[in-house]
């Protein structure tokens, strides 16, 4: 159990790492109160992300469980998941550049691909803010206080 935890640590301080040194945050900022990007972050999810991640947020069933092909289920981004516990310059990444080192630990096998090419910044900001738009506020509290904290 050590070794495990040893071992996401030193990912998480590489993740930091890679996060500080790419600049990746792009231009524009995520508001959840924001309705217009909102409502536009809706209609981008619905066309590029629901069918995976589900209509409601809700993910695939049994989203912790490697599939027989060893890739997981799309996890929800609902209240119920663990998106909300990851900074947003990691979010923004993982919806570039899919789900691949250094934005997941090595061995991280899932069918989240790429959308840098298929997404604008803004759509993928709008995305984010639709998505944080349905947490309630105690997530919302719990998430910055972890964030603040350095504790993705």
């Amino acid at each position: 159990m050590a070794a495990a935890t040893d071992a996401l640590v030193r990912w998480q301080r590489a993740l930091t790492c890679a996060l500080l040194l790419a600049g990746c945050a792009p231009g524009g900022s995520i508001d959840p109160g924001d309705a217009k990007q909102v409502a536009r972050g809706e209609a981008v999810y619905r066309e590029h992300c629901a069918s995976c991640h589900g209509a409601r947020l809700e993910g695939q069933p049994d989203w912790r469980q490697r599939r027989p092909n060893g890739r997981l289920p799309a996890p929800p981004h609902d209240a119920s998941g663990h998106t909300w516990h990851h900074p947003n310059e990691l979010l923004i990444n993982i919806v570039r550049q899919g789900m691949v080192p250094p934005w997941a630990p090595a061995g991280y096998d899932s069918d989240m691909p790429a959308f840098g090419g298929h997404l604008s910044d803004a759509d993928i900001l709008a995305v984010l803010a639709y998505i944080q738009s349905t947490w309630p506020p105690e997530v919302r509290e719990q998430r910055a206080r972890m964030l603040q904290q350095g504790r993705p």
